[in-house]
């Protein structure tokens, strides 16, 4: 059977209403239902998708857990009758036996054509024996069922009194059972997860960058995250979301929707701060100043939830005094709102509450601070307002909607300006108290964005900038270098007063580090702790099932000979074994191999075998571990040249299933792309005279992008090829100006990769060049009027602006790609600018390339091959071959899929180790330093056999925390970085501020650093003017031993050997004249 009941909840949940039925009174909140002989329930036709839900329909919810339209119920005091189809009555056929002690009787009424059998007269019969029935008389309900009850209840003699019980039906269902408090759980979990991790960084994201997007589509963009689209088309549930939500692993998605669209208002709002849930989000472009208010509502088989918050940019104090009021104000209601407190009471406490910290809001508070919830989702039964008396009961649940309206911004540019102030939950009452069902997003430090950067030490900024310009070699900026250099004293060196601003910046660093650090240790003993540990490294592995032919017909006839054949088109060798044409699939054989002896030649043939001893499939399970296996077979023939034919065909065969293998696993993640869907009715935009790459075949000749409805196409010139690129496959779009480059490019990170000619590719990049050689360098006219350097100041202007022509114009292109492809799926597309000032040179490939950050990557686009690092991807960032004296140093980035392979870049200048950290620790990156390289292979596999135990056994802390932070502090300081390196796994050495003369070798190639210059330990530790007068020292012994004669300086001071050559040599040339 489809449709399953829960019995149990059917039979407590009839009993409830038998008991608040029958002990009802005048004076509680069953007593319209108290003088009442029977209760009928009506339900005709199902409703619009877009109605609201109505209270009949919620208390068939409530007792059976679905709707069932076309359907009447009649409770009497000794019976439960049931009137409904007669498919529908199979399926209520299980609750037959399940009243609780009340029969239940179901009468299956007939089909249209069958009238001889109507169980509507014996229903009226029923009904008409009492005297005074409970019925939802205000709600409305159409169909033929409905229609023909009412026809034959107007043709009755007699019939009862009919009294409202909508109040006492929304009692019944009012106080939660056990179930429907953890589905009701479930249910804000799921609205507290989206708000945390998709809704709030959506929208800061939106304000921080200024991204024109309307409310409308935002709205959009957030029910999107449950699924979009019908048919072979639609997607899933976007699990980036909700697998970072707690218990949510076993939630029936089916069940999951919105319980109304989001509503998302800011001062661009048409309709103005409108708070009603019937509101609906204008089309409009959200404003990124002032206050924006969000509110949604999750339904989880049919139990509602309810959030509402306010987020504000740039508040005034006043605004941000009324804020926190409401913060105040809700920690004050959940300890006042418990079991047997009034509604009145409630909303009187809150209203006092107000009028006691600001009179002036008074007026301008909510008309009721929330409502009761549960399948419906606001009972109007149990408001929370002045002229409310009902009693609120332990386990009923509530919005708890705490407002200001209509207030006015008196201040600043928005002067005169309204807006609103809102903070929505869901709570539970509790026998001392009310408990938040709902929360996250709602602190001060969380909803209110300063843009005025005085306010920064009392409150963060907007969430996350592009990344800020490190600090060069770790220098201060310079507001902080002024308010620093400041206090240096004459006594001290300019390195001391460097040394002051060092520590405060590598203080801060290592505590961000640390911060970040606890966090990663956090959320990976979180991510693994339900499963408990990885696949082991086996899982998915196993042996291959590979068939030759399908029966002995198909064998070829060069098996009657009895002889080895090698059958290249059903890639098998057939070789004789005791009389018999045995087929070997080529996947079966390893090798084979051939030998001369004597007058004979062997053939050996070598065989795919589970335990052979450091092959790739030792530890590969078999199913049948009792099997015996064949390892090889040898022939001996005196036909040397027949074998030596066989064997380069096995071997070539082999070559070639190999080939095919591995072409088969690169091609494994290329996806067919959907159809592009063209513009119709009107030209699409075009980018003009661009090249592709990766390249087309043929010539190379420009052609041009188009913008369609559901991606991008490139057409060549000839219009002989073209490719389709679609936008749910683009995950990044990047737009790089030509102002330090020959390029102007705008480019596409894939989700995906696709074919492009035979190329599998990640990357479609589209470009112009911004060289222009179509005008004339020689003399021309101007030359014989114009003397020195005119000429060519006035080209170099010229080149300058047109270069200033192109950027604009390619990214008012990229720009409307971008705004294309965020209508197209729902979900904004950025565009990104990689920020030059903050790249650095580095070795991802085989070559050098500039690396360029960008807010939401890492990338190189110059050049191919590619590269795109999508910074939310990574784990952890590794720098290694850190030590004193070398000039480059390594960086690795291990991501959080641990099965990727983590990207090394090779040979950065140690010069730019400052900035790279910065920028890391600046894009929330925990990092680590070491003085060699790790091999990531072996370890990489040992995490991944058990995850939850590696962060059990302290996770990256092998690495040695976060980023060396004292590597960057002066050795002659007196206070002491609080992260500390264990001085054992790393040399622990001075930041390369200063260019070192004790260097004398590049050691770039070197895996494992070099040796130093010097031997002498004992200057370890010295501060740099202890370290000047020992050199200085070291000079003057040099200059005596000089006027000596020449004699070798044997003294293992600290200067290189390579300084002392001169004065060698020159005392040998006197010798040889």
């Amino acid at each position: 059977m489809g449709v399953e009941i829960n019995k149990l909840a059917f039979s407590s949940r009839v009993k409830r209403i038998y008991d608040c039925w029958n002990n009802a009174s005048k004076n509680d909140d069953f007593a319209s239902v108290a003088d009442a002989d029977e209760l009928l329930l009506v339900a005709g036709d199902p409703a619009a998708e877009d109605a609201p839900m109505k209270r009949g329909t919620c208390l068939q919810q409530w007792l059976l857990g679905y709707e069932f339209p076309s359907t009447i119920f009649l409770f009497q005091k000794d019976k439960i009758t049931i009137l409904t189809s007669a498919s529908k009555a199979k399926i209520l056929s299980q609750i037959e036996n399940s009243g609780g002690g009340i029969p239940i009787e179901i009468l299956a009424q007939p089909k249209v054509k069958d009238t001889t059998n109507d169980m509507l007269p014996k229903l009226l019969d029923l009904y008409i024996t009492g005297t005074r029935a409970g019925a939802l008389v205000k709600e409305p309900n159409a169909g033929k069922l409905i229609s023909d009850w009412d026809k034959l209840l107007g043709e009755a003699a007699t019939k009862p009194e009919l009294v409202d019980m909508s109040q006492a039906v929304s009692a019944f269902m009012s106080t939660k059972d056990e179930e429907e408090l953890k589905t009701i759980q479930t249910a804000a979990s799921l609205t507290s997860t989206l708000l945390k991790h998709h809704v709030a960084p959506k929208l800061e994201s939106i304000l921080d960058r200024e991204t024109k997007v309307t409310h409308d589509m935002l709205s959009a963009q957030i029910e999107a995250r449950l699924g979009s689209g019908e048919g072979s088309s639609s997607k899933g549930p976007d699990m980036k979301v909700w697998s970072k939500g707690k218990d949510l692993g076993s939630v029936d998605w089916a069940s999951v929707e919105f319980a109304y669209p989001a509503i998302i208002i800011s001062k661009n709002s048409k309709t103005g701060y409108d708070l009603r849930y019937s509101n609906e989000s204008s089309e409009d472009n959200i404003a990124h100043k002032g206050v924006l208010l969000v509110s949604f509502g999750i339904k989880y088989k049919s139990y509602n939830t309810n959030i509402g918050r306010t987020f504000v940019v740039d508040p005034t104090p006043k605004q941000e005094a009324q804020y926190n009021l409401l913060l105040s104000l809700q920690a004050e209601m959940l300890s006042f709102m418990k079991d047997g407190v009034s509604a009145r009471d409630v909303y009187q406490h809150a209203l006092s509450y107000v009028r006691e910290k600001d009179p002036e809001l008074e007026p301008k508070f909510g008309k009721s601070v929330g409502f009761g919830m549960g399948i419906e989702f606001r009972d109007n039964t149990y408001v929370l307002s002045p002229k409310n008396g009902r009693t609120l009961r332990k386990n009923m649940v509530f919005t708890l909607s705490l407002t200001f309206s209509d207030l006015t911004d008196s201040t600043g540019a928005g002067s005169g300006q309204k807006y609103a102030l809102q903070l929505v939950d869901t709570v539970k009452i509790d026998s001392s108290h009310a408990s938040l069902l709902t929360q996250g997003t709602k602190s001060s430090k969380e909803v209110l964005f300063f843009l005025n950067p005085d306010s920064e030490e009392e409150k963060p900024k907007k969430e996350k900038k592009p990344p800020v310009i490190p600090r060069t070699n770790g220098s201060p900026s310079k507001q902080k270098a002024v308010t620093v250099g400041g206090k240096v004293l004459r006594n001290q060196s300019r390195r001391a007063a460097q040394d002051d601003v060092h520590q405060t910046a590598a203080a801060k660093l290592a505590e961000h580090q640390r911060e970040l650090h606890l966090k990663l240790q956090e959320d990976g003993m979180q991510k693994f702790s339900d499963d408990g540990g990885g696949t082991n490294g086996k899982e998915g592995k196993g042996w291959k099932k590979f068939q030759s032919y399908k029966g002995e017909g198909a064998l070829p006839t060069e098996v009657d000979r009895l002889r080895i054949f090698v059958d290249r088109k059903a890639q098998t060798v057939i070789l004789p074994i005791h009389g018999f044409a045995v087929p070997f699939h080529i996947n079966t054989i390893k090798n084979a191999s051939k030998n001369d002896e004597g007058d004979f030649t062997y053939l050996r043939i070598n065989f795919q075998t589970p335990g052979q001893l450091a092959g790739k499939k030792e530890d590969t399970p078999f199913e049948d571990p009792d099997a015996t296996f064949i390892r090889s077979v040898s022939y001996r023939s005196p036909d040397g040249h027949r074998f030596d034919n066989i064997c380069k065909q096995i071997t070539d065969l082999k070559k070639e299933a190999n080939k095919r293998e591995q072409q088969k696993k690169e091609m494994a993640d290329v996806i067919e792309q959907g159809n592009l869907v063209e513009l119709k009715g009107r030209r699409p935009i075009k980018l003009s005279e661009a090249f592709i790459r990766p390249a087309l075949d043929g010539k190379r000749l420009p052609g041009e992008v188009e913008i369609h409805q559901n991606g991008l196409r490139y057409q060549s010139p000839l219009g002989s090829q073209k490719v389709d690129i679609l936008f749910s496959n683009v995950k990044h779009l990047f737009f790089q100006p030509c102002d330090h480059e020959l390029l102007v490019i705008v480019h596409l990170h894939l989700k995906a990769p696709i074919m492009i000619g035979k190329k599998k590719t990640f990357d479609v990049q589209f470009f112009r060049e911004a060289t222009d050689v179509q005008f004339d360098e020689t003399g021309n006219r101007k030359r014989k009027h114009r003397y020195g350097d005119e000429d060519e100041i006035e080209m170099e202007q010229q080149e300058r602006k047109r270069r200033a022509m192109l950027n604009k114009e390619i990214k008012a292109f990229a720009e409307k790609v971008a705004e294309a492809a965020s209508s197209s799926n729902g979900e904004t597309l950025e565009l990104d600018i990689p920020f030059r000032e903050l790249s650095f040179e580095g070795v991802p490939f085989r070559t050098s390339a500039r690396l360029q950050p960008t807010t939401e990557c890492l990338v190189h686009l110059t050049d191919p091959p590619f590269l795109v690092v999508t910074l939310a991807d990574i784990e952890i960032a590794s720098l290694e071959r850190v030590q004193y004296g070398l000039k480059q140093f390594d960086l690795v980035f291990i991501f959080k899929d641990f099965t990727k392979t983590p990207l090394h870049i090779n040979s950065i200048q140690s010069s730019q180790m400052d900035d790279v950290k910065n920028w890391l620790d600046s894009v929330d990156i925990p990092m680590s330093e070491g003085p060699v390289n790790l091999n990531w292979g072996p370890i990489m596999k040992h995490i991944n056999e058990s995850p939850y135990e590696f962060f059990q056994q302290g996770g990256w802390s092998f690495l040695g925390g976060a980023g060396g932070a004292e590597s960057e502090q002066s050795e002659g300081s007196e206070s002491e970085s609080e992260f500390e390196v264990e001085p054992e796994e790393f040399a622990s050495s001075e930041s390369s501020v200063d260019e070192s003369d004790y260097d004398d070798s590049d050691a770039s190639g070197s895996d494992s650093g070099s040796d130093f210059g010097g031997d002498d330990e004992s200057d370890e530790g010295d501060d740099w003017d202890e370290l000047e007068r020992k050199a200085a020292k070291a000079d003057q012994k040099r200059i005596e031993g000089g006027k000596k004669g020449g004699a070798s300086d044997d003294s293992d001071d600290d200067r290189p050997k390579k300084k002392k050559a001169p004065v060698k040599t020159n005392g040998k040339a006197k010798g040889k004249r």
